[in-house]
């Protein structure tokens, strides 16, 4: 087995990442959630928030893990959400999640960020994979309230609408 080189994706890696986002998408049933085209993750590649970290052995990317770092208003202080760790099959169990996470885990470091991200209830093996990283797991909940949810409830506070009280 050849060895694997863990680097920081460039706008130039945009067409093989998108391939993956488009993999792991399949794999959760998710497809039909990527809107993502590979001119956008040219254009996200190039933002310094955006961390995606991709294996490669002998060339092709076989893995990737991706984050962004934003401010975590609680501290003042900047986190790093980790969206997904995708490996390709046929690579698994060898390694490379763990080497993908070391290196995310390398690049926070210096600012001691902490990283956090969610996991499937049912998703069993990624909870041990983690747990044996160290990680701590705890139960939560995650909303998403998309814009055709809350358009009436936006309306209704629209523009138009005070949004001050009177004294």
């Amino acid at each position: 087995m050849t060895e694997i080189a863990i680097r920081r994706a460039t706008p130039d890696d945009a067409p093989e990442l998108a391939a993956m986002v488009r993999e792991i998408a399949a794999h959760e049933d998710q497809t039909a959630q990527v809107r993502v085209t590979d001119e956008q993750w040219r254009s996200l590649l190039g933002r310094p928030e955006v961390i995606v970290l991709l294996a490669e052995r002998d060339g092709p990317a076989i893995g990737y893990v991706s984050s962004v770092r934003r401010l975590h208003l609680w501290t003042g202080g900047d986190v790093l959400d980790l969206d997904d760790l995708y490996v390709r099959p046929g690579n698994r169990d060898a390694g490379v999640g763990r080497r993908l996470m070391a290196a995310l885990a390398a690049s926070a470091a210096p600012a001691r960020l902490l990283i956090r991200w969610g996991v499937e209830a049912d998703n069993v093996d990624a909870q041990r994979f983690y747990r044996r990283l160290g990680a701590t797991l705890r139960p939560k909940i995650h909303a998403a309230w998309s814009p055709e949810a809350y358009a009436d409830v936006a309306a209704s506070h629209g523009p138009d609408h005070s949004h001050s009280r009177s004294r």
